[in-house]
């Protein structure tokens, strides 16, 4: 079990104030524009040390273990809108844990620095159009070329693809086995080559710029290999594990501020005689929502306990990922439902979050990859041996 100190519940409150001072006040703009200025936001975030809060001090982190971080990312769901947090948890938990970890220091210096200063902007490349669940399966190469890699391909679905600086790129290397052929690459998206396709129109996480990216005969020195030739699958099964407990860490607020604001509006809100939140069908339901929200909690912080340990938590965190997933489709709806017909308006804040969260059962490992994942830790999978 984490022991949480002051220092601890200092970081939460100070994201929280930057949340509700430089954030939701602008929500509702970026919303309707479809995109952020992360360049600007992030800048503010690294003065305050909100993006190194677990990497290390040599490289402008703050160097303290993952449970400080853990505060700032459950913060984040004071945030009143998925596609913000999302970006930040990109550029913190997805695309800059390899590099921080195995990457050189020359390359740390070039790219890790700016990064958690907020000088940069970072994305993850990894999902292409016939490799989304099935990473071992994408199909952008870079060859080597003397002191080059040259890169060819491209990738979907990419979080900050229209602002970003830099990409942390997977891509084949080689010709063996397809879980010792990929490597991990740090790609400048300014290098010549580099086209952002298009941006994407998405359901929900509108205030989030997400694009598609195409890369023709792109030269990047090998120097910027993130640690070995032909480790990166592993090392990208690694940074899934972050990925996954952050999308289920920065659940936990949020889940808890759409229960609140629906015992709000269902107290208020009136029909046959009484208010929605006095039916025992409406109250108990919420009872229950909120235990969920707590249990999902538990498995969350057990999670992020043991991985201070050093131990493997890949069925831990695959286990809080499925049931953020679809606890929070589960919630969105039943709370949506409780507001009625102002649920079914884009004015509502219940909406959003109903659209905007629909996505965590898809991204960052769908459901059913997570089952598998599961089922593999359990050895119930066909021909598997427990």
């Amino acid at each position: 079990m984490l022991a949480l100190t002051q220092e601890h519940e200092e970081i939460r409150r100070n994201v929280q104030k930057f949340v509700e001072a430089e954030i939701n006040p602008h929500v509702d703009e970026w919303e309707r524009d479809g995109f952020f200025p992360a360049h600007e936001l992030f800048r503010k975030m690294g003065q305050l040390g909100f993006l190194g809060i677990n990497k290390p001090e040599a490289y402008g982190g703050l160097g303290l273990d993952y449970s400080y971080h853990m505060m700032m990312v459950e913060a984040l769901g004071h945030i009143t809108c998925g596609g913000v947090p999302m970006a930040i948890g990109v550029q913190t938990d997805m695309a800059t844990p390899a590099l921080a970890r195995f990457g050189s220091d020359e390359l740390r210096r070039e790219f890790l620095v700016p990064a958690i200063a907020g000088e940069m902007v970072s994305c993850i490349g990894v999902s292409e159009p016939g490799a989304g669940s099935d990473v071992a399966n994408i199909k952008t190469t870079a060859r080597h070329d003397g002191d080059d890699y040259v890169i060819n391909g491209g990738k979907l679905w990419i979080t900050n693809g229209t602002q970003a600086d830099w990409m942390c790129l997977l891509a084949n290397t080689g010709d063996g086995p397809m879980h010792q052929n990929k490597s991990l690459i740090v790609l400048p998206l300014k290098t010549k080559g580099v086209t952002v396709a298009r941006k994407l129109d998405k359901l929900g996480m509108r205030s989030s710029d997400t694009a598609q990216l195409f890369f023709d005969d792109v030269r990047v020195p090998r120097r910027h290999l993130i640690g070995q030739e032909g480790h990166g699958f592993v090392y990208q099964m690694m940074q899934f594990q972050e990925e996954r407990l952050w999308c289920a860490i920065s659940m936990l607020v949020a889940l808890d501020r759409i229960i609140a604001d629906t015992i709000e509006y269902t107290r208020n809100r009136k029909a046959f005689g009484q208010s929605i939140l006095d039916n025992q069908v409406v109250h108990f339901r919420l009872a229950e929502l909120q235990t969920e929200v707590e249990l999902l909690r538990s498995i969350s912080y057990r999670a992020a306990g043991l991985m201070l340990n050093g131990e493997d938590v890949t069925k831990l965190a695959s286990m809080a990922k499925l049931k953020a997933g679809r606890l929070v489709r589960e919630l969105t709806d039943a709370c949506l439902q409780y507001y009625g017909g102002m649920g079914f308006m884009n004015e509502t804040p219940i909406s959003r979050a109903y659209r905007d969260n629909r996505l965590a059962s898809i991204g960052g490992g769908a459901d059913e990859v997570m089952l598998g994942i599961i089922c593999k830790y359990m050895g119930t999978l066909p021909g598997k041996k427990k």
